[in-house]
């Protein structure tokens, strides 16, 4: 499946972590470590959150959930993706929103990336760790290829109980935020834009 060239301009665009506001909780050189874990699309590695953890003491609380679901990044999106085709059975057969198997799988790994973003908003503390800029150009995106967003809610929430379900519940109260906040902005684009 050949993508055109306004598709591949949009993903470019389509960065949904902003580090912006990060200036009064994190140093320079912190931000620098998740600006290059993200423009690389990775999660941050073990040398990293300890880095971090040296460089912002006050905001390390959720480093170790940050790592526990990366750990388990795996077995979250198969959680998530299972119960996407539970819901919508057709949706891998011909005229379904995810056929052919090119898109199923760039769906499987937008799963990978939401939960990334989740995590470097854990570990950095900021609940609030989107760019309103690249969640306009991912929405525009998602349009441009007419992703299911029934189906990517969906997958997201299901991120969210798969992940929830690793961590003690009496944590869950201070992480459900962190999860909601992209649920709800990925729940936007299925709002007509105000013109």
């Amino acid at each position: 499946m050949a993508l055109s060239e306004a598709v591949k301009q949009l993903i470019i665009k389509a960065r949904i972590v902003s580090f912006a506001d990060w200036q009064a909780t994190h140093p320079a050189e912190a931000i620098a470590i998740f600006q290059t874990a993200d423009d690389e699309r990775q999660y941050l590695t073990d040398d990293e959150l300890k880095t971090l953890r040296q460089m912002a003491p006050e905001n390390a609380a959720l480093m170790p959930i940050a790592q526990l679901l990366r750990d388990q990044v795996t077995e979250i999106v198969d959680e998530a993706r299972t119960g996407v085709l539970a819901k919508f059975p057709g949706i891998l057969e011909p005229g379904g929103g995810l056929y052919p198997s090119e898109r199923a799988n760039a769906c499987w790994r937008d799963f990978w990336q939401f939960l990334r973003c989740i995590t470097y908003g854990l570990a950095g503390q900021h609940p609030h760790y989107t760019s309103d800029e690249g969640l306009h150009y991912m929405r525009l995106l998602y349009q441009e290829l007419q992703v299911p967003l029934d189906a990517m809610v969906l997958g997201l929430e299901g991120i969210k109980i798969a992940s929830l379900k690793r961590i003690d519940p009496a944590q869950h109260e201070t992480l459900v935020p962190y999860f909601d906040h992209l649920i709800d902005r990925l729940d936007e684009f299925r709002q007509t834009p105000k013109s």
